[in-house]
């Protein structure tokens, strides 16, 4: 390819051609030039039509116009190449300000609704403890659509209490009618889930899970590309935007108001006397979008404890996107430590 002062000593003769035609944007480049000084130039529609090539003997470049030099000079300039955002390292910054007590593990995952992007951090397995519950639901509803039925008056009843009130009982009722762990575990296969089994017999609240598992789930829930059906989908967010009062907390101290929908989980480990604190849902965040937000923590010392953490990991993991938050999570971690 000549040099840019050759091109410069050169003025190209205008063509004579008639001008081509495409139905289609075609695009451009400069691919090569002889020893006389040639310069050939490729144009290619992207609709398939055949690659035109043309030549210029050096004499004819001496006609070129200003103009067409300089279109020669921006055909040859590179496309910037802008660096992709490394979603799960800029979490994992953020979460240096959350302090997590020695015996606690915390995991988080987030994903913007509006573009897709995602962070996780941490990819051990936890008790969902009572988040399990919208599992159980998601499960509930996506064999009543392979049945083609409605959930019966019973169920929507155990549905309402079991994620409005997180009723133990009406989960565990829910848990027998969908076949325990094999009825989760099969339907969440085709949920998307890679790492999370059903617990033991009745023991729905020790299914272990990871927080990239519980992002797919809510997914599902909330997302657009769904084995549940919108009105399934739909019937499960209200439930989850009507939770008691005693239970507000968890991923919604991440969002702007009370524009959130989620499921909390707290269980008592009798075998350590440590807390399993979990939160899962859809939150408004203050830049105006949509979050799904996980954030799965055991180990901890009280109930109490364990929501700041979550809390402050819901934050922190939010504001990877938002660019918020970052100094409520550390006052909240400076809280919990001081307890």
């Amino acid at each position: 390819m000549e040099s840019p002062r050759a091109r410069r000593s050169r003025r190209a003769r205008p063509s004579r051609r008639r001008p081509l035609m495409y139905t289609a944007l075609a695009s451009v480049a400069i691919v090569g030039g002889t020893a006389a000084g040639t310069v050939y130039v490729k144009a290619q529609a992207h609709s398939g039509a055949e690659t035109v090539s043309s030549a210029a003997s050096s004499s004819a470049a001496a006609a070129s116009s200003p103009a067409a030099s300089a279109s020669s000079e921006e055909a040859s300039v590179e496309p910037v190449v802008v660096p992709a955002v490394d979603h799960d390292a800029l979490l994992a910054d953020a979460l240096d300000a959350v302090t997590v007590p020695d015996d606690a593990d915390v995991s988080v995952a987030v994903l913007d609704l509006d573009s897709g992007d995602s962070a996780t951090y941490g990819d051990a397995a936890f008790d969902t403890a009572s988040i399990v519950k919208v599992d159980i639901l998601a499960t509930l509803l996506l064999q009543a659509q392979d049945e083609d039925r409605s959930l019966t008056a019973a169920e929507k009843s155990y549905a309402t209490t079991m994620i409005e009130n997180s009723d133990n009982a009406s989960a565990s009722a829910l848990w027998r009618i969908i076949g325990e762990a094999a009825g989760l575990d099969a339907a969440n296969k085709r949920f998307g889930l890679t790492d999370t089994e059903g617990g033991d017999g009745m023991l729905w609240g020790l299914t272990q899970t990871t927080a990239a598992d519980q992002l797919t789930l809510l997914q599902q829930v909330f997302g657009d590309d769904s084995k549940l059906s919108k009105a399934s989908q739909e019937y499960l967010q209200r439930l989850m935007g009507q939770i008691a009062t005693d239970q507000h907390w968890g991923v919604s101290a991440a969002a702007d108001g009370s524009s959130w929908a989620l499921k909390n989980g707290w269980l008592p480990r009798s075998t350590t006397g440590l807390w399993d604190i979990n939160s899962i849902g859809r939150v408004t965040a203050a830049d105006g979008n949509d979050y799904l937000v996980v954030a799965l923590s055991n180990g901890n010392a009280t109930k109490e404890k364990g929501i700041s953490l979550v809390e402050s990991a819901a934050r922190a993991a939010v504001s990877v996107f938002t660019g918020e938050g970052t100094d409520a999570s550390a006052s909240a971690s400076a809280a919990l430590a001081s307890q």
